[in-house]
């Protein structure tokens, strides 16, 4: 018999696409398990992140009908980063293994088998990563690369055209555990952890309903969290940035009393107001970067918990 199996899947307002997600996901689950790839204790654990729709009472309803189905229900919206951690840590002392996908049926279902089997082979993390962005636009297809470059250029250990679709053991799961931060962007501390690693390519295909729930003003805002949590670098760009100007008021200076001394000082305005709004915007812009990592720290001084459950649904928890 093979090793219990978790697939964990974060769900959010996702009404319109479940039924046909937790249908495939029951049917490639129940195929490994014929296989004896799997334990037949293995489950689907879907978590409910405070959808507005009645996306936890169909996760109630697939539960009711068949064991192989668990449910997880936050109390509140936390985001796909908390939410997909909640089923992690709770799956992580119930499975040998855990897959974690996103509902929308973009991850390729079947390559599960060939993340499973390098789990077989000794990895303890295995990197779902996309094959290529053909079927992407120009426009999201740049975006997308930028961001992998952006995240690795300043200081953020990614993995390129990896999203959130992995296979975790339970002994990575457990150090995963260890990283207590608040600000969460698991894409760049799952690579922290160590252990024997490898990655599976798909084919990412196209979201089978529903709307994406990542536009491009959240995207911005996941790079800015992604960047802020993992690196410094910013800050010493702004080190550098301000050393160079420094450099420059030096010049500047020397420049000035050379052509005073010469007699032939300038009477304009223009340089001056364009050298005040270049030097105030750096500076706004400065204390922005700044501010977003006390923000941080503010938030992690405080140690809130990440999420809170209000309800789990398991049958091994039953009496």
């Amino acid at each position: 018999m093979g090793d219990i199996l978790y697939i964990v899947v974060p769900c959010y307002c996702e009404e319109e696409v479940l039924p046909e997600t937790s249908r495939r996901l029951k049917a490639k689950l129940e195929g490994l398990m014929e296989a004896g790839t799997v334990s037949r204790e293995s489950r689907i654990l879907l978590v409910n992140d405070g959808s507005k729709d009645n996306t936890w009472g169909l996760i109630e309803r697939f539960h009711k009908a068949d064991a192989i189905f668990s449910g997880v229900n936050l109390t509140r919206n936390r985001g796909h980063q908390n939410a997909l951690l909640a089923g992690l840590m709770i799956a992580k002392d119930k499975a040998d293994m855990v897959i974690s996908m996103d509902a929308d049926l973009q991850d390729d279902i079947d390559a599960v088998d060939a993340m499973i089997g390098r789990y077989y082979d000794g990895c303890d993390i295995v990197y779902g990563v996309r094959s290529s962005r053909k079927k992407d636009t120009f426009f999201k297809r740049f975006t997308a690369e930028g961001f992998y470059r952006l995240m690795n250029l300043m200081g953020a250990e990614t993995v390129f055209n990896h999203a959130d679709y992995r296979l975790m053991s339970r002994r990575a799961l457990e150090g995963l555990a260890q990283f207590r931060e608040v600000n969460l962007f698991l894409r760049g501390i799952v690579p922290m952890i160590g252990y024997t690693t490898a990655t599976v390519e798909y084919e990412r295909g196209e979201r089978f309903a529903g709307e994406s729930k990542y536009p491009l003003k959240k995207m911005l805002a996941f790079a800015m969290e992604g960047i802020t949590s993992l690196s410094i670098k910013p800050i010493r760009f702004i080190t550098g940035l301000g050393f160079l100007i420094f450099l420059v008021s030096i010049a500047m200076l020397i420049y000035s009393v050379v052509r005073w001394a010469t007699g032939a000082t300038i009477l304009g305005w223009a340089s001056v107001i364009c050298s005040v709004w270049a030097i105030g915007g750096l500076i706004l812009l400065s204390l922005g970067v700044i501010g977003e990592y006390i923000g941080k720290i503010y938030l992690e001084t405080k140690a809130r918990p990440r999420f809170l459950i209000k309800e789990v649904l398991d049958k091994h928890d039953a009496p």
